[in-house]
């Protein structure tokens, strides 16, 4: 009778997975999962420590059949997958290398590390079969961000191109052909020709181009003589250069860099009351002296206070500086009838006579009156002997008038006694 070694089997529609628990050395089979397990210490009373799984093509790889592999895999020799073709998505949760050449042959390659290290120092792009200006035109390197920053090659432009600014750090510069052309504060000397159409300040430097025409700001001269000045000339639109000529007493002398104008022999000269500045010829007149420009016009200033000397009276004047000597030099000269009678007046008369009213002056005015008669009425005490007759007239205040009245309309009003209240009792009258 042969000998038949029996195993643990858990038959195919149960659980998957090993047993539980096992016996040291037990062996046990799953027609679940076709793996062969067996029990591995012994932990006592009759249970292994653990079960390993040690057969079976749920347990290792198979040679020829489908089969997921799960789990950490570590292989130490050399796994050759020259023949085998990787399909759906593959993940390596840790490093890769690959010592051969890696080619990607798919649509998109992501790279989704944080740092990208290259060691070779070249990057191809645009490695096409045929590459040509065309394959390459718009290749280079796109950055997302808000909008996409891009560096890129445009066939339409023969360049490089970058949708955004180019900055460099302190201390660089652009150069070409390894000649500086610009850096932060200075164009390279290199750069000998320019297209710019506007500038800002200067503040110093040397101009070593051709003349600047006077339409773009310039002179349009090169060189010039002694004395010479640039003048409008509207023919052409220039500066003309000219010199300046001397005229009548003027002459000119020019000299590097100044022109003297002078007066020649024979112009006017300052003297006494006349200034002259180059030609022109003033008057000096004395402050307050009497004299005055008045409208570019000399006049008389009567109301100066610096005038010396008088005006004599048979020019007009008094021929004296103060009211006394004006008097007594007034005095000498022949004055009217009226003036003399005037001088001969009694202490007092002047003044009374200037205390008379216009109305007092004017009674006087129209009077035929004498001395004599004044004197009467001034209260002369001398009588004069006269037959009274009936024309003789009398002086009255008429009702605050002076009136000349007859001496029979006298006697007519002394005769009505009703209007003169004057009564004769008896007697002849």
């Amino acid at each position: 009778m042969s000998n038949t070694i029996r195993i643990k089997k858990r038959a195919a529609g149960g659980a998957s997975g090993a047993p539980s628990s096992l016996a040291p050395s037990e062996l046990a089979y799953s027609e679940v999962d076709n793996i062969l397990s067996y029990g591995f210490g012994d932990a006592g009373g009759g249970a292994a420590s653990s079960v390993i799984s040690i057969a079976g093509s749920g347990a290792f790889a198979t040679l020829t059949s489908n089969q997921t592999l799960s789990g950490n895999k570590t292989f130490t020799g050399t796994v050759d997958l020259s023949g085998a073709t990787l399909s759906g998505n593959t993940t390596f949760s840790n490093n890769l290398v690959v010592s051969g050449d890696l080619t990607v042959n798919g649509t998109t390659t992501s790279v989704n590390s944080t740092q990208l290290d290259v060691t070779d120092k070249n990057i191809t792009l645009g490695n096409v079969s045929t590459p040509t200006d065309s394959t390459a035109d718009g290749g280079g390197i796109s950055l997302k961000g808000a909008t996409d920053k891009l560096f890129r090659w445009l066939n339409a432009s023969d360049s490089w191109t970058s949708s955004e600014h180019i900055d460099l750090a302190s201390g660089k510069e652009f150069k070409i052909n390894a000649t500086s052309v610009l850096s932060g504060s200075t164009l390279g000397s290199g750069v000998t020709a320019s297209s710019l159409t506007s500038v800002g300040t200067l503040s110093s430097g040397t101009w070593s181009a051709s003349t600047i025409a006077v339409n773009k700001g310039g002179t349009g001269q090169t060189s010039y003589t002694n004395g010479q000045l640039l003048i409008g000339n509207t023919t052409g639109n220039t500066l003309s250069k000219a010199t300046l000529t001397a005229g009548s007493n003027i002459t000119i002398t020019n000299s590097a860099g100044g022109i003297t104008i002078a007066a020649a022999a024979g112009a006017p000269t300052a003297g006494n009351g006349i200034d002259v500045s180059g030609s022109e010829v003033s008057v000096d007149l004395k402050a307050n002296g009497g004299l005055v420009i008045e409208s570019t016009e000399i006049a008389v200033d009567l109301a100066a206070s610096s005038i010396t000397g008088t005006l004599a009276v048979g020019d007009g004047g008094t021929g004296a500086t103060s009211a006394s000597a004006a008097r007594t030099a007034l005095s000498a000269q022949t004055l009217a009838a009226d003036l003399t009678t005037l001088s001969s007046c009694q202490s007092g008369g002047a003044s009374a006579l200037a205390a008379l009213t216009s109305t007092e002056i004017a009674i006087l005015d129209g009077a035929t009156v004498t001395t004599a008669e004044l004197n009467l009425l001034d209260g002369g005490t001398a009588a004069t002997s006269t037959t009274l007759a009936a024309a003789d007239r009398m002086v009255i205040n008429d009702a605050g008038t002076m009136v000349q009245v007859a001496l029979s309309d006298l006697v007519t009003f002394l005769e009505n006694g009703t209007a003169s209240s004057f009564e004769v009792d008896g007697g002849t009258f």
